[in-house]
């Protein structure tokens, strides 16, 4: 099992004028620490408008800067927003070849369709017709990697588009590996179907996740597989928060009221709240409601116990994740490891939690965890690539294959009269 880090650039209320320039310097930081100490991955997050949540407008921008400071870690869109009111596919085949080119072929092209009400109607894209936009997306921009040139489109949910050749072309051959964001059971199917990677930002337990990864490789196996791209990508990676001390009561101290943060102020864009613009605190509404939706501290914040995505007493949710001990996170991880999850990705950037102790933990974890994993990981993807190398063969002959543009197609340059 591999491990990444997860960046949303959450900046509670209130802030000041510096603020989001450090708050993004402090995340490079971090990114390059995790370079440095073998971690596998950063994602990162595109979100617009989700003011306290993400102020991550343009992860484009800030994996470009990643790329420049770090060596081997693999660099993540967690995800990019495929309908076209968001991002053109043009655009989208353009941004990730060129990022994959200056960072030497480590790009993660994660996509996804966004369901948040603040950024579909800000951006005019119908929440009814957003599955379809961004498959069509997906399948043109997979296209734009491979067909020299590109033989144009023309569909039902994303705009028409012409006969050009899309340059430069990905340095990863036929292009980087595809990843779809998974919030339900129901996408991961999907996921399975379009042979492409899992990222689920649900806060799942190991039992849990086994029927998620059973139902991925059953459905990848089977002729319902038709791969999105030219090679499929077959791995489940699943979300949690994560705080790593050796005080058990330090790391609950450091980083539970951030993973509650982070849960709180994801359901108040996409479940239960409402926003006025640059007015509303979710920050302080957190903190006055808190229990009453799930993230009670009390039940969290109990020692001792066995770590979990969630953990309930009476009815009530109390989020937890891989906040505790390096021990306490090292037996959470092996149940994940023994049903078949490829990755665990960490939220440790979350809430008002302090940039020195995610550094801290880090370390901590990359020194005391990470070690026993990274030894057996080899095996199991030797073992598993052989396992899966028969249905992979058979998926990829059901992709339409890439096409061929009419010889005699030219654009003529505008002339002056």
């Amino acid at each position: 099992m591999k491990f990444g880090f997860f960046f949303e650039h959450q900046l509670p209320r209130p802030w000041d004028e510096d603020a989001e320039h450090r708050l993004l310097k402090d995340a490079l930081e971090q990114v390059e620490l995790a370079d440095r100490l073998g971690i596998d991955y950063v994602w990162e997050v595109e979100h617009h408008f989700l003011e306290e949540y993400s102020h991550s407008s343009a992860p484009e921008v800030f994996l470009a800067a990643c790329s420049q400071r770090t060596r081997r870690i693999r660099l993540g869109h967690g995800i990019v927003a495929l309908p076209h009111a968001y991002n053109h596919p043009f655009r989208v085949a353009e941004r990730i070849a060129n990022l994959d080119l200056v960072s030497d072929g480590r790009v993660e092209f994660g996509t996804g369709e966004t369901s948040s009400e603040v950024e579909l109607a800000a951006f005019g894209v119908p929440r009814e017709r957003k599955r379809e936009q961004w498959s069509e997306a997906l399948d043109a921009v997979t296209r734009m990697f491979v067909e020299t040139p590109f033989a144009g489109w023309e569909g039902r949910d994303i705009p028409s588009m012409p006969v050009r050749n899309v340059v430069p072309k990905p340095l990863q051959k036929p292009h980087p590996p595809l990843w779809v964001a998974c919030s339900r059971r129901e996408t991961i199917h999907l996921a399975a179907e379009k042979g492409i990677g899992a990222l689920t930002f649900s806060f799942i337990e190991p039992h849990e996740a086994r029927a998620w990864v059973d139902d991925y490789h059953a459905t990848l196996a089977s002729e319902a597989c038709v791969p999105a791209g030219f090679a499929v990508n077959p791995q489940i990676a699943i979300t949690i928060p994560m705080m790593c001390h050796p005080s058990e009561d330090e790391a609950i101290a450091r980083g539970l009221d951030g993973a509650h943060f982070f849960g709180y102020s994801l359901g108040h864009y996409y479940i239960f709240g409402s926003q006025k613009p640059a007015r509303t605190d979710i920050w302080r509404e957190f903190q006055e409601r808190r229990s009453l939706f799930g993230f009670d501290r009390q039940i969290a914040a109990r020692t001792g116990q066995p770590l979990g995505a969630t953990l309930m007493e009476r009815g009530l949710g109390a989020l937890r994740g891989a906040i505790g001990t390096p021990e306490q996170i090292r037996e959470l991880l092996r149940g994940y490891e023994e049903v078949g999850v490829d990755q665990v990705i960490f939220v440790s950037q979350a809430g008002n939690n302090r940039h020195d102790h995610i550094c801290e933990s880090m370390e901590l974890f990359a020194r005391e965890v990470m070690p026993g994993f990274a030894e057996r990981h080899d095996a199991h993807e030797k073992a598993k690539a052989e396992r899966l190398a028969p249905s992979v063969e058979a998926a990829l002959v059901r992709r339409a294959p890439p096409r061929s543009a009419p010889a005699d197609y030219e654009v003529r340059a505008a002339m002056k009269a």
